[in-house]
């Protein structure tokens, strides 16, 4: 198969993975030149082929997420299907998979199995609870996630309900954290030849990301609530109301809290001792965001982000998603949606790769497969099958 390029040109992966966590992280290996097989299931594919929106009846959540990918049919249950993917797998430096703990071992597709086989592949595999512990065999989703990990008992508003994020962000943190210890064993295996398993759980992903939620409690006692859009621990960091709609300021240290005194045109307040320190403005923040509102009112919030942006005070607009698209530097300078043709879709916009690279940039150059499209390709270059061996396979239920 042609090389595409990257970072990770060169690199095999084996993408078992369906719906988010999974095909979160081979999307950005693939997006960075890692030649990522995603295998589907002969009768129906990834489960998000059938999940909306949809563009000219094709799936925009699974053309997203599987661009820049090979996409294969496989039958694990089938035994030649299981001997293709055996050899795949010897081909192959990392297989992800998604499935609950234990189904790949009662296929005898396991870590420990398929190390006997390679020795220096990297199993990757993330689910709800990970792969030790009593909760191993509990369905996990992403809202499960975001419930048990406490996250869900932070967002919102004093006196509301625990609140999902707008993002399935259980999800997406599960297959960033894939990522990481997938390419944390390779760099290993540079070293020592011998791969190992990357054991993440969603849950697991979702509490590491709480980090000052976690600390307050083990160091306080104290069980963090629900405060709305300001932070923990520093003050002013929150939604302010402009004349015309709303405005995130963040003054998240003494400096920027004294500057904006100044462009508040309150300066005796730099001398409140009540405000000194973070901890202080914290403590004092329902009669601070007084103060900041009694300024910000006066203002659009074009004029807040005008005075802030030229007094270098962070601020922020509260885009929707079409502002998001149409921004000149996240859209634009920072390419972070990019347009590409797909054949069935046509012409459709992708989110675009966050990770930045000099010198090999990550790119999105070819559109998500259609079920089994590189079967002839996969199968052909890596294994030495025929057109007649794979029609055979097929006709089998292998493929």
């Amino acid at each position: 198969m042609p090389e595409c390029g990257g970072a990770l040109e060169g690199l095999v992966v084996l993408d078992l993975t369906r719906v988010l966590a999974g095909p979160f992280c081979s999307m950005m290996f693939a997006d960075m030149g890692a030649t990522v097989i995603k295998i589907e299931e002969p009768s129906k594919g990834d489960d998000t082929r059938t999940m909306g929106p949809f563009k000219n009846g094709e799936s925009a959540y699974y053309m997203n997420l599987n661009r820049n990918k090979k996409g294969v049919t496989l039958n694990l249950k089938n035994p030649k299907g299981k001997k293709i993917f055996i050899d795949l797998v010897k081909k192959a430096d990392v297989v992800l998979e998604n499935y609950r703990p234990g189904v790949m071992e009662k296929l005898g597709l396991g870590y420990e199995s398929l190390r006997e086989i390679n020795p220096r592949i990297v199993y990757g595999a993330v689910s709800g609870f990970g792969h030790t512990g009593p909760y191993t065999q509990k369905p996990g989703y992403d809202i499960i996630a975001q419930a048990m990990s406490g996250l869900m008992s932070t967002t919102g508003w004093p006196g509301g309900s625990p609140t999902r994020t707008g993002t399935a962000i259980g999800d997406v943190l599960g297959g960033l954290s894939l990522a990481i210890g997938v390419l944390s064993a390779i760099y290993r295996r540079s070293h020592t030849g011998q791969g190992q398993k990357v054991d993440i759980a969603l849950v697991d992903s979702a509490v590491a990301s709480l980090e000052i939620i976690n600390m307050i409690y083990n160091v306080e006692g104290r069980i963090p609530g629900r405060i709305g859009n300001r932070y923990e621990s520093s003050y002013p960091y929150d939604t302010f109301e402009a004349s015309d709609g709303e405005v995130v300021i963040g003054g998240g240290n003494n400096k920027l809290w004294l500057n904006l005194c100044d462009v508040m045109g309150v300066p005796e307040l730099k001398g409140n001792d009540r405000y000194k320190n973070n901890a202080d403005r914290v403590n004092c923040h329902e009669e601070i965001k007084t103060i900041v509102e009694k300024w910000t009112k006066t203002l659009t919030v074009a004029g807040v982000l005008e005075t802030l942006d030229k007094a270098g005070i962070p601020c922020a607009p509260i885009y929707d998603i079409s502002q998001v698209v149409a921004d000149p530097h996240i859209a634009g300078a920072r390419k972070m949606f990019v347009d590409i043709e797909h054949p069935v879709a046509g012409k459709l916009k992708l989110t675009g790769s966050h990770i930045k690279l000099s010198g090999t940039p990550a790119s999105v150059r070819t559109p998500s497969p259609s079920l089994g499209q590189d079967n002839g390709e996969v199968y052909g270059s890596l294994l030495g099958l025929s057109s007649d061996d794979i029609a055979a396979l097929k006709q089998e239920g292998a493929l």
